[in-house]
């Protein structure tokens, strides 16, 4: 067993120090796109304007035969690409494939700098980190980067979800964990083949009234990937890192979307991915907390003072627990004002409104 210790040590003569906190930017959308098709690679730039996270994707959607070009493709844009706080990412090939060892190779070495975080898919567990960890370090050590490269999970797997909590404690450069839904329910055999959201098959139904059970029955559709979601945020928190819910398939379902990444969003995550330029708006609209919310949260800070005791606020106690809370709401509109002027100036009118009402 490794030493506390040495998670703070570098695995590689001379990589950079492991990083001891996981910096919170801003991050409600992980928008991916293609680098081995021109005209997207050509678009980077204005897509870095509209999101939080661009991800140049290597895995899923690339067939084999572009492996090479995307790859190139995204060092080609990682060069010549103004991201301005906008954060670059990557997900390269799973560690199973014959393209991953020069994924990272080429990636670390050539435009490491730019780089933020690499996405590995279909982790099962700590060991996949703790691989990809060390050869991090080495690369790091060779190409002289001056910061350490974060790493980001996908939980896609039956055995991932199983160790997810060994996952989050993996390493120091763990930076979040996503949910995997497609490849998840092959590994677990789930009758559905749909990309995240929900499925009108899994549901309850209200008791019968009387003796026809086929009548005045009402059924509600349930969330599929409710137990995942919350057990990989509690992995998470635990640890210091950040959850996010993965994609939602079809496209067309804005309304079904904006649900299922409110669901997210409730439960704890802080970012869902986005696969069409329709999800961005949703992303940002549903992972962004309204300025009622805020206003109402900082509200609540300014009247408890040290944040203890109680007081009364519009009919309604507030105590140290719902301050803890409200300060989660504040925190995060804080970050996403400093990068989002627009929204900020919201939060600021929503909270002069909120006070003036006293």
């Amino acid at each position: 067993m490794r030493s506390p210790k040495d998670f703070f040590a570098p695995l590689a003569l001379g990589a950079p120090d492991p990083v001891r906190e996981i910096p919170l930017r801003p991050s409600r959308m992980i928008h991916f796109f293609d680098p081995s098709n021109e005209k997207m690679r050509a678009k980077a730039g204005d897509m870095a304007r509209d999101v939080d996270v661009l991800l140049g994707n290597l895995e899923d959607a690339v067939p084999a035969d572009h492996k090479e070009a995307a790859r190139n493709g995204l060092v080609e844009v990682a060069k010549s690409t103004d991201f301005g706080d906008t954060q670059l990412w990557t997900r390269v090939n799973s560690l199973d494939s014959p393209w991953v060892l020069d994924d990272l190779i080429t990636l670390v070495t050539e435009v490491g700098e730019q780089l933020d975080v690499i996405m590995v898919p279909k982790v099962e567990g700590a060991e996949d980190i703790h691989y990809v960890d060390r050869l991090l370090a080495q690369l790091e050590a060779r190409a002289g980067l001056r910061h350490p490269l974060l790493v980001h999970a996908i939980l896609e797997t039956a055995s991932g979800v199983a160790n997810v909590e060994e996952i989050a404690a993996a390493s120091p450069r763990m930076q979040g964990i996503s949910l995997g839904p497609a490849d998840l329910a092959a590994s677990r055999r789930m009758k559905t083949t749909r990309v995240g959201g929900g499925h009108p098959g899994y549901l309850v139904r209200t008791d019968p009234t009387g003796e026809d059970v086929t009548e005045g029955r009402t059924s509600y559709q349930q969330d599929l990937w409710h137990y995942t979601v919350a057990r990989m945020v509690d992995a998470c928190a635990m640890h210091g890192i950040l959850p996010y819910y993965g994609p939602f398939g079809d496209i067309r379902d804005v309304v079904g979307c904006e649900d299922q990444f409110r669901n997210a969003y409730l439960l704890g995550c802080v970012g869902a991915w986005s696969l069409h330029p329709k999800q961005i708006a949703i992303a940002k609209k549903v992972f962004s907390p309204e300025p009622s919310e805020v206003a109402w949260a900082r509200k609540v800070i300014a009247a408890m003072g040290d944040g203890t005791g109680t007081v009364m606020i519009d009919g309604k106690m507030q105590d140290d627990a719902t301050v803890k809370q409200c300060r989660v709401v504040a925190e995060l509109a804080e970050q996403l004002a400093s990068r989002d002027p627009e929204l900020g100036q919201a939060y600021d009118e929503a909270t002069k409104e909120a006070m003036a009402d006293d």
